[in-house]
Formats: C-alpha cells, sequence, structure tokens
C-alpha cells in the first residue's frame, strides 16, 4: 500500500438512510456523528471532501407516485428534504472541528449557499468540506445523476458511492452465500448486468467522463482510509472489466 493518498479529491455519495434511526426514518444524530468522523479521516489524509446526500430516510418520491403524485412535484420534495440531511451533517462535522460549507441547487440563501462551481472549488482549495444539497434541482434526476454530475464539476478523481456492503455482488450477499463479489467492473459490465450501483444516468455520465466509482463499506472502521491509500477494497467501476481484474 502506497504511503500517500491515491486521490486528491474525492466526492462521498451518501444515501439518506445513512443517516436514519433504527426505525429507517428521520436523522439519527449518533449516525450523522458517525459519518462526520469517518469524512474527518478523509481530510486529515489531505483529500479535498465533497458530499452528496439522498433523502431516503425523510422522504421517498415513489410513495407519492403510487398515489398519483406529480413526478416533478414528488422530485421537488425529494430536493429540500437532500438540503435538511445536509444541514444536519454540517452540524455534526462542525462539531468534529470541520470547516463546512453546503451549497444547495435550489436557493434558499437563508440556511445555504447557492450552487457556484467556482465557488464550491475554492472552498475546497481551502480545505473546506462542501455538501451539495438540493439534487441537481431538476426533477426526473436522481442524487447519483447529481453527485456524478458535480464530481465532474469539481474535477474530483474519484465518486466514492457508501453502501452498507463491501463492493458489489451477482446477487445479495446477504441471503446468498454464494454471491459472487467483483472487484473490478466496467461500466458497460454494470449497465449490461443491472448491477444497482448507481443509475444508469449516473454510470452513463461516469462512462462519458472516465470517472471511475468506487464502491465500499463505509461502517468498515478502516476499509475507506486503506481504499484511498490505494488497497484493494471494495469495488472499482472503470474502464477496467471484471475479467481484467
Amino acid at each position: 500500500m502506497q504511503k500517500t493518498p491515491k486521490y486528491n479529491r474525492v466526492l462521498l455519495k451518501l444515501s439518506g438512510e445513512s443517516l436514519a434511526t433504527p426505525q429507517g426514518f428521520g436523522i439519527d444524530p449518533t449516525k450523522a456523528e458517525e459519518l462526520a468522523l469517518r469524512v474527518r479521516e478523509i481530510r486529515e489524509m489531505g483529500i479535498d471532501v465533497a458530499i452528496v446526500i439522498g433523502a431516503g430516510n425523510i422522504w421517498r418520491g415513489r410513495i407519492g407516485l403510487e398515489r398519483g403524485m406529480d413526478r416533478a412535484t414528488a422530485d421537488y420534495m425529494g430536493m429540500l428534504a437532500t438540503a435538511m440531511n445536509a444541514m444536519a451533517l454540517m452540524d455534526a462535522m462542525e462539531r468534529t472541528g470541520l470547516v463546512v460549507r453546503v451549497q444547495t441547487a435550489i436557493e434558499m440563501r437563508q440556511v445555504a449557499e447557492p450552487y457556484i462551481r467556482r465557488r464550491a472549488i475554492r472552498h475546497l482549495e481551502k480545505g473546506r468540506v462542501v455538501i451539495f444539497g438540493g439534487g441537481t434541482g431538476i426533477p426526473y434526476f436522481s442524487t447519483d445523476t447529481a453527485a456524478a454530475l458535480r464530481a465532474m464539476e469539481i474535477g474530483a478523481d474519484v465518486l466514492i458511492k457508501a453502501t452498507k456492503v463491501d463492493g458489489v455482488y451477482d446477487s445479495d450477499p446477504n441471503t446468498n452465500p454464494d454471491a459472487q463479489h467483483f472487484p473490478y467492473l466496467s461500466y458497460i459490465e454494470t449497465i449490461n448486468r443491472r448491477l444497482q450501483v448507481m443509475d444508469s444516468t449516473a454510470i452513463s455520465l461516469c462512462m462519458d467522463n472516465n470517472l471511475p466509482i468506487l464502491v465500499l463499506n463505509l461502517w468498515n472502521e478502516n476499509d475507506l482510509r486503506d481504499a484511498l491509500y490505494g488497497a484493494p477494497v471494495g469495488t472499482l467501476v472503470s474502464n477496467k472489466s471484471s475479467d481484467e481484474g
């Protein structure tokens, strides 16, 4: 393992569920504090950190859609919920000593900066953590797509998809003990196999711009740190196929 980090700037994609209470809903301050410590660990390595967080712990648009809700309305509600999660995470990180800025794609100036690409990059250059709320600001796009978009806009070296599983498998490892783990996958393989890494729009964006996606278990104590130092942790989705791995 190399002694210096493999990446200089990362975008961390977190699900809203990573903040959820044991009941799976709402915001658990303890979970926010755990996430804050993980982020501080990355910053202490000298790596620039930006974050996109989902809203599944507060609102799931498909619930509204099943009741006949307008898709755009459901999506905008989700975007607003991501801003709540971003603020909760900001507060937890500031209490660990990190300097944090929240930027939102939907303007809400009383609580967050509007998203401005050059300002976000400047924050990162000054060692601040930037949390992007509000998704893309446009309905019909997921926070996965927002993560891919923001990662490319800020010049991230890798998009890290944080999960509760140590990589990508061909089936659910929690129910299938023979599930196959993929240390490497190509973008096309990921789309063709319909592996639920990120949605196809996000993966296509990463493929078109050659942005690698690293899928790992954020909750395994050393996995994130080891991966950032170049250890073969989780699953790397890039131009390299599973056969080449």
